[in-house]
């Protein structure tokens, strides 16, 4: 694993700081921040992406799996943006269970 690879949940997390900021028209990050629904939305793609993780899982496709999880932590980071919080609060609860 490289650097780059380790790196690559601390950049997009930026983004998605960069796009809650900015709000830039085409960005669906930025529409997650803006959208009627408000955090709603985001619960339910956490929702719908843990499903599809589970029927990944059941039915032992690995891509799929994959896939479904980069889903997830893509909205959970969201949610933790939504939230005020950072990945430091995310690495301090993992920390705290090892």
């Amino acid at each position: 694993m490289t650097d780059d690879d380790e790196a690559i949940l601390d950049e997009l997390f930026a983004v998605i700081e960069d796009r809650k900021e900015n709000l830039p028209e085409d960005s669906y990050t930025a529409s997650l921040f803006t959208h009627e629904k408000g955090e709603n939305a985001v619960l339910e793609k956490l929702g719908e992406e843990s499903t599809e993780l589970l029927l990944a899982a059941k039915d032992d496709d690995r891509e799929e799996i994959a896939h479904e999880s980069a889903d997830i932590v893509y909205h959970l980071l969201v949610l933790l943006a939504m939230k005020d919080m950072d990945l430091e609060d995310l690495r301090a609860a993992l920390r705290e269970r090892r």
